[in-house]
């Protein structure tokens, strides 16, 4: 084994920018009377601040944002979060609780079960820790991807990222649920936003033993001095003219490669990677 890989969701796996995003604008769009709507470039500029990675924060963060431009503090805009979140889960996710018919059933895929079969016969072990919901995260890996019980670690099993818990969780997860799997092995993160490499500038300054709450956790493990690797994903979103300035935010924030696709993330490109790792804040071109 080379490495253990841990992938986000969105933007990675699934593209959102006409699912997630575009809850996010319509969800600002509403809650402001239709006064404002962000745009694309408008998201990706509050994501770039690194600490909006929750569609549902990001959404309320703008809201607060159009009425302090009109002179009313947040105090007094009464924003209701859980109102909030409900309304743009009428978007997300539909009307119908049971049966989903909202934007995350037209969501493209930007990876194919057989990426993961190639990982899997590189002896390469894969995971997930992913900002999204467990139902959300579920409904695209099992459900539209056919993957078998990955290992998942979501929203409600972690904190928000660029708090790198839910990744060591997820290592972990990975390590406790095999005999061969090293617990030395470097760790690759791959994401698609500031936040998520971040993530990865936190992990590597961090001793975390593996998290006591996990009940199916066999053994607790400091996981000390790992080397662990930023692999930056541009998002479908992203025109060209700003491909970039966008490269350049995820390098910044400490991607170590950006690739244009998550499945450029071959066993071969690992191999490179990890034999020859560039330093924070430069790119290698794949």
């Amino acid at each position: 084994m080379s490495a253990i890989v841990v992938f986000d969701i969105d933007g990675v796996i699934r593209d959102v920018g006409g699912s997630y995003r575009l809850a996010l604008a319509d969800t600002v769009e509403h809650f402001t009377a239709g006064g404002y709507r962000p745009t694309a470039v408008e998201i990706d500029e509050l994501k770039g601040e690194g600490i909006w990675n929750n569609d549902w924060e990001a959404s309320q963060e703008f809201i607060y944002r159009y009425f302090e431009q009109r002179g009313q503090n947040r105090a007094a805009s009464n924003l209701d979060y859980e109102v909030i979140v409900a309304y743009f889960q009428t978007k997300y996710r539909g009307i119908d609780p049971v049966n989903w018919n909202g934007y995350i059933c037209n969501e493209p895929l930007l990876a194919t079960p057989e990426y993961f079969d190639s990982l899997t016969s590189a002896n390469i072990p894969w995971g997930f820790f992913s900002g999204a919901t467990t139902g959300s995260a579920s409904y695209v890996l099992e459900k539209r991807l056919g993957l078998t019980a990955p290992i998942l670690v979501a929203m409600e099993d972690a904190p928000g990222k660029p708090n790198p818990q839910g990744l060591f969780m997820a290592v972990n997860r990975l390590i406790t649920g095999s005999n061969n799997i090293s617990a030395e092995l470097p760790i690759i993160y791959v994401g698609d936003t500031v936040a998520d490499m971040y993530t990865v500038i936190k992990a590597k300054s961090m001793k975390i033993d593996s998290p006591s709450a996990e009940a199916d956790a066999a053994r607790t493990e400091t996981l000390r001095e790992r080397q662990i690797f930023g692999v930056g994903i541009i998002p479908p979103h992203v025109e060209s003219d700003r491909l970039s300035n966008y490269t350049a935010s995820l390098i910044q924030a400490g991607a170590n490669i950006v690739l244009k696709n998550v499945e450029e993330l071959t066993p071969e490109s690992i191999e490179l990677l990890l034999r020859e790792p560039l330093p924070t804040g430069r790119l290698r071109q794949q």
